[in-house]
């Protein structure tokens, strides 16, 4: 049996992120597992007409931290630690996991696909090919159809 200790939970704050924490919880607390949250920023350069990169506005790290701080696990008997890195994703994913010796890491994706996934990446992806432990992708349930 899979002896899980450390769960990583890699977040970028979005839908499919929150469907992947809500698991690495309840994973953590079934486990009694320590949970450790990620969070990687890096702005991407974004290409002016002349070809010159000119960095995009990025949020402030004080108010990165602000919002990872607020990731609390529901079951306070769950012990967790907090991770703010600069850098790119998927390598700092990486780093953290060998680190610290993860046991799973559980991280939502996107699901991008084609054009997207070429040009931009796949952070799950990269993280899915080159991680020391195994690695369980979340992605956001579907929301029901509303009915009128």
């Amino acid at each position: 049996m899979l002896k899980i200790r450390t769960i990583l939970h890699p977040t970028d704050f979005s839908e499919p992120s929150q469907a992947a924490w809500e698991l690495a919880c309840a994973l953590a607390r079934d486990y009694n597992a320590r949970l450790l949250i990620l969070h990687v920023y890096s702005p991407p350069p974004v290409y002016a007409p002349d070809g010159i990169a000119m960095p995009l506005p990025q949020e402030e790290p004080a108010s990165l931290q602000a919002r990872l701080a607020a990731l609390r696990p529901p079951d306070d008997r769950i012990p967790y630690e907090h991770r703010l890195l600069e850098g790119e994703p998927a390598e700092k994913i990486l780093e953290l996991a060998q680190q610290e010796h993860a046991d799973l890491i559980v991280m939502g994706t996107h699901g991008t696909t084609g054009l997207a996934r070429l040009l931009v990446g796949s952070v799950a992806e990269s993280v899915l090919r080159k991680a020391p432990c195994p690695v369980l992708t979340v992605r956001a349930a579907a929301l029901p159809a509303v009915q009128t």
